[in-house]
């Protein structure tokens, strides 16, 4: 049965027997697809990380399926040798299960990108294995995505009513919740906009697509499209221009990522609203566990539980940086730099995207 599940992984990096060749050892339970253009840059972001650092790096590929990814953690949990640490990501809420798994491993734990839910911490969030966890602030990314749409739209239309569409995840993701909270929270600011139907798109352009195909004909007045991530962005957008509708003229999207595609989309006018850079946060989450590794303790420098301003507007000039960095896949960024060894109390990790474009 695991042998099954496990079929979609894919292993970048040291193969996982020569890992123990290595001083200190991660394996990464990627919850996305091997094609998903966000989650194969995030994997990059963090092969760089591992090799600037000195760590052996192996990334498993859940392919958008928890049982593969709870296959991948019990395997790997179970491996000899096991490797010092790992990191994982609380999609559809995989978190308890792993925890459980580890118990008395050996093996540190680190969540990054959606981290225990508040009922998951009363019960687990003491469990010895688990360092601590590292998010993006996913309200604040959902608040300003819909914010910015509505200022762009309120000068197309001055006193205008707004008719806006929505595109959320996952009910049971974190990030999803919190950026439709967002969404939410300006919505609720914003008298003047009514939001007609907010679906779950499930991460998915195929998914968005159909689904934008019904919403048009229910709501043909609609000019704001807010949509939770990059695909679901781009399957709404391609149901639109099949409808006849112009983006970035008649109808406004939003999106977070940053995909090449989306990257041309914001460059070319076409998406009007980008909120993205936490790309980057599995390469944050290296420099902390090196620090680890060393005897460093990363808590003393801004706590052990983690939200970073990851996510920020992005103009098109930061969109064609980004847009080059992925292309060349050479971030520049001098991550044993960012540890805290030699650094006094007061010192912050400087984990955001300006650590990236300066």
């Amino acid at each position: 049965m695991l042998k099954t599940l496990c079929k979609g992984l894919l292993i970048l990096s040291l193969p996982f027997w020569a890992m123990a060749q290595a001083a200190t050892t991660v394996v990464f339970l990627n919850p996305g697809y091997t094609t998903e253009p966000f989650w194969v840059s995030y994997a990059h972001f963090m092969q760089t990380a591992a090799h600037n650092l000195g760590m052996g790096l192996t990334v498993r590929y859940g392919e958008r399926n928890p049982q593969t990814t709870l296959a991948q953690a019990y395997e790997v949990l179970q491996a000899t040798p096991r490797p010092d640490y790992l990191l994982f990501v609380n999609e559809q809420s995989v978190a308890p299960q792993i925890l459980r798994m580890a118990e008395g491993t050996g093996v540190k734990l680190f969540i990054v990108n959606n981290t225990l839910t508040p009922a998951q911490d009363k019960r687990f969030g003491a469990a010895p294995e688990l360092l601590g966890s590292l998010v993006q602030n996913d309200e604040q990314g959902g608040y300003l995505m819909l914010k910015e749409l509505i200022r762009q739209r309120s000068l197309q239309a001055p006193g205008q009513p707004i008719e806006l569409l929505a595109f959320a995840g996952m009910k049971l993701t974190p990030a999803s919740y919190l950026r439709e909270k967002g969404m939410r929270r300006a919505l609720a600011e914003s008298p003047q906009v009514h939001l007609r139907q907010l679906v779950y798109g499930e991460w998915s352009r195929a998914r968005a697509f159909d689904q934008a195909e019904q919403m048009i004909r229910r709501y043909p007045q609609a000019s704001l499209v807010w949509s939770a991530n990059d695909e679901m962005a781009l399957g709404a957008m391609a149901a639109f221009e099949k409808a006849g509708r112009r983006p970035g003229q008649d109808v406004l999207f939003s999106a977070v990522n940053s995909s090449p595609e989306i990257l041309r989309a914001r460059i070319d006018g076409r998406l009007s609203v980008l909120v993205a850079g936490h790309f980057t946060l599995g390469g944050w989450a290296m420099v902390l566990l090196r620090d680890h590794a060393d005897g460093i303790d990363f808590t003393r420098y801004g706590g052990r539980e983690r939200q970073v301003q990851a996510l920020e507007l992005i103009d098109k000039a930061q969109a064609e940086k980004l847009l080059k960095f992925g292309a060349r896949e050479d971030y520049r960024v001098d991550f044993k730099a960012l540890s805290a060894r030699g650094k006094p109390d007061s010192y912050r990790y400087p984990f955001s995207l300006k650590t990236l474009l300066p």
